[in-house]
């Protein structure tokens, strides 16, 4: 069970979550003093979808409230923030934050581990990062298709890569449930899960246009990109956010 915290001005509890108020500047130098504590720590970013599937699954919720770093990615959970008369500084995007800390591991000579998508996406995102970022020191990298019987190894290579990021591409909540398990186990100082940064930095998905980013309509960009995968989860699954917020304002009011 995650420990209970107090709301402060730089930590907030949104609908359950602890999200951590701090802009895209003051998340790259927390995450520099997280990195060299040279002690494991766990970043996660939140958004509509990742907050339902919290709500659904307690460990989940733990997981999230045990993590040392969480922004929020996703213009909704930033306007639910303001209803709730909480207002977030910014929305610090997972894909955003990703090429930050790629520039600064280059920069400071951080080991950095790539975990996650199929063998050859993986393999497209070192290359195409190399081309760009030369002194990147790469720890190593490994697809996110594997056995269960093959997890403790995975975490050993993990471990004697000596990885200062650790880069985490597979699907909610395996990829929280994985860091959650192994975090210590495998001694990185700053693990993140990236989503589908992987797909985009592979040059295989696009990110939405700017004006789109800028007015919280990402969402809706994907679900063009892919609709009958994207469906049920944007108009089905999600719209339980939508209660869970009516409900929390309700509560605030009364």
């Amino acid at each position: 069970m995650a420990p209970k915290r107090r709301e402060t001005e730089s930590r907030i509890n949104i609908m359950g979550c602890w999200i951590d108020n701090l802009s895209m500047q003051e998340t790259l130098l927390a995450i520099e003093r997280l990195v060299n504590s040279k002690r494991p720590n766990q970043h996660v970013v939140v958004n509509v979808d990742k907050i339902v599937k919290a709500h659904r699954d307690p460990q989940l919720m733990d997981v999230i409230n045990g993590c040392d770093l969480v922004n929020v990615d996703g213009m909704p959970v930033v306007w639910a923030s303001k209803l709730l008369g909480r207002p977030l500084k910014e929305r610090v995007t997972g894909v955003d934050l990703f090429y930050r800390l790629i520039d600064l591991a280059e920069k400071r000579n951080w080991r950095v581990y790539f975990l996650g998508a199929k063998e050859e996406i993986v393999k497209k995102v070192v290359t195409r990062l190399l081309a760009k970022h030369p002194a990147l020191n790469i720890a190593g990298h490994h697809h996110g298709y594997w056995e269960l019987d093959q997890e403790l190894s995975i975490v050993d290579q993990i471990k004697k890569s000596q990885a200062d990021l650790l880069f985490v591409a597979i699907s909610s909540p395996k990829k929280e449930q994985f860091l959650g398990r192994y975090q210590k186990q495998m001694g990185v100082s700053f693990s993140m899960g990236v989503g589908g940064t992987f797909d985009i930095v592979a040059g295989i998905a696009k990110r939405a246009p700017r004006w789109m980013q800028k007015v919280g309509l990402e969402w809706f960009y994907r679900f063009l990109q892919e609709p009958r995968r994207m469906f049920k989860r944007y108009f089905v699954d999600d719209m339980y956010f939508f209660w869970l917020l009516a409900k929390e304002v309700m509560k605030e009011r009364t």
